[in-house]
């Protein structure tokens, strides 16, 4: 067997490609049960206490948030929104046809030294808003007719989300919520989402613990990458769909090519198949350019190659993943 760094590969065999649709009328936000069993009233209860000694992330910064310290992800007792609106950039099954709700929070727990909102996790670009205004952006996301709610660097503001969601579902909010994260998670922070939030959409994005301490000060990433993973897919399972092709519920991974294989993609797909599913849905992503202070440095100074795409979309393939984001179904299934 040809090894990874091998510049001739043979085809892999193509997997059937695996839908999942929910055989009855569309899965209920699982938030509405949560609010009207008073589960989401003790996690906000719990979230909050957590928050005068914060422990929300693994950067366990100890600061009380609730009077105005401000700790790594310099947020104090109000989530800040950089922007919302709906969105056409994401995978097809979050966007349909009314868009992705997306609400970008300021700043962040990881703060990747390429990061390509750098103005907003790094920056702090926003405005804090308390619960009643985060709650009416849900309303108004799900008028224009957004499939759901998709929460971008929510990690440091959990509390706040969940304070919010209640006067959301008083003024009829019931689409699918989306966790849209970085994927350096506390566990203990994940099941306070237990039942609440429908459908995870981590990153991950190292696999090497020297490449994630250099790149963004967090040498603990990969493990704790792969405990929350382990989490979000035991609370929601394999991504499934409405008739529609819309997502309603579960586990949507988002995996950067980075350049001289720096994110370690092979281990990555090969942790998704055997550790979390073969149908886990995959979004491996060709996007990287060098931003914030990855600009002009070594190994991260430039673009991945075709070739370096390639090969990480073979290791998806040979991992035995049967559900690659549909946008590299040809390249993977056909080219190869």
């Amino acid at each position: 067997m040809c090894g990874s760094t091998c510049s001739i590969m043979c085809p892999p065999r193509a997997q059937p490609v695996r839908v999942f649709f929910a055989r009855e009328s569309p899965v209920p936000a699982a938030y509405l049960e949560a609010h009207a069993t008073g589960r989401l009233a003790e996690s906000i209860r719990r979230s909050f206490r957590w928050m005068r000694k914060c422990t929300m992330c693994p950067r366990m910064c100890g600061v009380d948030r609730m009077s105005g310290e401000k700790g790594t992800c310099r947020t104090g007792r109000h989530a800040v929104v950089a922007s919302y609106g709906p969105h056409y950039g994401e995978e097809r099954p979050l966007v349909g046809r009314g868009g992705s709700g997306t609400i970008f929070f300021s700043h962040c727990n990881l703060f990747c030294s390429f990061c390509q909102n750098w103005e907003i996790s790094h920056g702090g670009e926003g405005s804090p808003v308390p619960a009643e205004t985060l709650a009416q952006v849900m309303i108004r996301l799900q008028d224009q007719g957004c499939h759901n709610i998709n929460f971008v660097t929510p990690s440091h503001v959990i509390p706040q989300i969940l304070e919010a969601l209640p006067i959301a579902v008083e003024k009829g909010l019931h689409v699918p919520l989306v966790y849209n994260c970085g994927g350096y998670e506390r566990v203990s922070a994940l099941k306070l989402l237990n039942g609440i939030v429908d459908i995870y959409m981590p990153d991950f994005k190292f696999w090497d613990s020297e490449t994630a301490g250099s790149v963004c000060d967090a040498a603990d990433y990969p493990e704790r990458a792969r405990r929350a993973l382990r989490e979000m897919h035991r609370q929601v399972g394999d991504l499934v769909l409405d008739a529609r092709g819309i997502a309603r519920r579960g586990l949507l991974v988002r995996h950067l090519v980075l350049p001289d294989g720096l994110a370690g993609t092979a281990h990555v797909m090969r942790f998704l198949a055997e550790e979390i599913s073969v149908d886990t849905y995959v979004n491996v992503m060709d996007q990287y350019h060098p931003c914030g202070e990855a600009v002009g440095a070594p190994h991260l100074g430039r673009r991945i190659s075709r070739e370096e795409f390639e090969a990480a979309l073979r290791n998806a393939v040979q991992a035995g993943l049967r559900r690659l984001d549909d946008r590299h179904r040809h390249s993977v299934f056909l080219e190869f």
